[in-house]
């Protein structure tokens, strides 16, 4: 005689992520890259040369590798708001700060 295990009625289903996961990713993308732009403009703002957009390119890509330490992917499928939030202010104070040099 042989016995078989007992199986779940209905197996667990994963959290699929939906269309708000994909414009939190896209979003990220886009303002990984603006964030780029812009403190590649700060740095040559700041030192009125080629070398302070170098050095802003420097340190946004080692912003990139901060943020993929903390999240797994530079781009991850699952994003929290607060860190979607977060990365919309730091591009908001660069533009600033951009503006405040500029004039």
């Amino acid at each position: 005689m042989t016995v078989n295990p007992m199986q779940p009625a209905h197996p667990a289903k994963q959290a699929t992520p939906g269309a708000g996961s994909d414009i939190k990713t896209f979003a990220t993308a886009v303002l990984l890259t603006f964030g780029t732009g812009l403190l590649m403009m700060d740095g040559w703002a700041l030192l009125d040369s080629g070398f302070g957009a170098f050095l802003g390119l420097v340190g946004a890509g080692f912003g990139i590798y901060w943020w993929r330490s903390i999240h797994g992917k530079v781009f991850p499928r699952q994003l929290s708001t607060k860190s979607a939030v977060v990365l919309a202010v730091v591009n908001v104070a660069l533009a600033v700060l951009l503006l405040l040099l500029v004039s």
